[in-house]
């Protein structure tokens, strides 16, 4: 039979590998085989593709942004050097070449 141990969340059967990690279809609590329960894995800050990003990458906007309350837009394909990660709504601080400091979301960019 499977030699996968239920989820420490829900205890559920189900859990599937992805990669390294085993993931709960029922909880989605994804863990790492062999850790202790309770030890989760931080699903951290990710671009639009799934890719993680850190402190210091180079993103590239997907999408035109409009800056509120002026006529000022962010367009596709502006490259923005050397991001910060943040906790909050918008997940990203930056300054873009033009604008200045701006704080962007972290599902309309892409890394590289």
């Amino acid at each position: 039979m499977s030699t996968i141990p239920p989820c420490p969340s829900c205890e559920s059967p189900y859990a599937y590998e992805s990669g390294t990690l085993l993931i709960c279809p029922e909880c989605a609590n994804e863990w790492v085989p062999g850790s202790p329960a309770g030890a989760e894995v931080s699903p951290g800050v990710r671009d639009a593709n799934g890719n993680p990003l850190a402190d210091g990458d180079t993103v590239t906007v997907i999408k035109d942004l409009k800056i509120k309350g002026t006529s000022l837009v962010v367009k596709v394909g502006t490259k923005v050097k050397n991001i910060r990660l943040v906790d909050g709504d918008h997940d990203i601080d930056c300054r873009i070449d033009g604008i200045g400091a701006m704080k962007l979301k972290s599902e309309f960019v892409r890394k590289g």
